[in-house]
């Protein structure tokens, strides 16, 4: 078994999975929403496709986004936190190299995991009506040629998604994950269960590392903390929670504006949002280098006139 240091960002999401209790995940979309959710506690964040695609682009999650860009978000997102961060690979971007190129890619950006998912293109936000799945045998390709990667490009986590619960039944999405774990998956995740005794059921009969999806107004019900934990999940999810909050708090403001009303307290007060941009930080970074050379200055003789 190969061994990495341990402070990698996938070693340092491994040592946080090994712990076995619940870890709540903020989704993230920018390196200022990492920021944020670094800076309330949460000890790891995901970079959603849904939210990126909607913040990048401002459309839908239905593959619009390429690999080029989710891959340069990811890279700015990972270099702002400390915190390890999973990665939306979609469904790898097209065939199992293509799948393999995403997930080196991922990996040399900054990433701890990235999910891979069977979903066919133009794939779809796995909580809306549409989708479909590829073949279970193109599936398992697609985790298998992960895996591979993970071997010959740099040490990163394999989250392997299947959403055959809304095209085939919870069986198959069952036979799937299984399937999934064999190939070498290191997380497994069973998008949008139906009912709490559906969640029951993926957390008693997987293996290993298991994440659930708690999407406020989806399909999966949104229970507590200590519920999922007792089901057996390491992960849970919130992918739109601080999108959403964004987005109406953003709205609400706007439209305070356009009645010509101001609300202070809505706001984050300016000097806050100073520090939480950095402001504070690069400016005493700046004093300690003008230090340093107002020190190194060779003082002016007395009594000298200028020319």
């Amino acid at each position: 078994m190969p061994t990495h240091p341990a402070d990698t960002p996938a070693e340092k999401l491994r040592a946080l999975l090994k712990q076995g209790r619940l870890l709540l995940m903020p989704c993230c979309f920018d390196a200022l929403s990492a920021t944020l959710i670094e800076r309330a506690g949460f000890p790891l964040t995901f970079m959603s496709g849904f939210a990126v695609s909607a913040t990048r682009l401002a459309m839908p999650d239905t593959a619009l986004i390429s690999y080029g860009e989710m891959i340069g978000q990811g890279r700015d997102i990972c270099a702002a936190v400390s915190i390890p961060v999973i990665g939306d690979g979609d469904t790898g971007y097209g065939n199992a190299l293509n799948v393999k190129r995403t997930v080196a890619g991922y990996a040399r950006a900054g990433f701890a995991a990235v999910m891979i998912e069977d979903q066919l293109a133009p794939k779809r936000c796995g909580h809306t009506r549409g989708k479909a799945v590829v073949g279970k045998a193109e599936a398992i390709a697609r985790i298998r040629a992960a895996v591979d990667a993970r071997s010959e490009h740099g040490d990163i986590l394999i989250l392997a998604r299947t959403d055959a619960r809304a095209t085939h039944g919870l069986d198959e999405a069952l036979d799937r994950a299984h399937a999934f774990a064999e190939a070498g998956a290191d997380i497994l995740f069973v998008e949008a269960p139906r009912s709490e005794a559906e969640m029951e059921t993926i957390g008693r009969e997987l293996p290993g590392w298991k994440m659930i999806n708690m999407l406020e107004g989806g399909d999966t019900p949104v229970l507590p903390p200590a519920r999922l934990e007792a089901m057996g999940f390491v992960l849970a999810a919130y992918p739109l929670t601080l999108l959403s909050a964004a987005a109406r708090a953003m709205t609400e403001a706007l439209d305070d504006l356009r009645a010509g009303r101001q609300n202070p307290d809505r706001l984050m007060d300016f000097a806050t949002l100073r520090e939480v941009v950095g402001f504070d930080a690069y400016d005493r970074e700046a004093r300690r280098y003008a230090d340093e050379a107002d020190a190194d200055t060779p003082a002016e003789p007395a009594g000298k006139n200028p020319a």
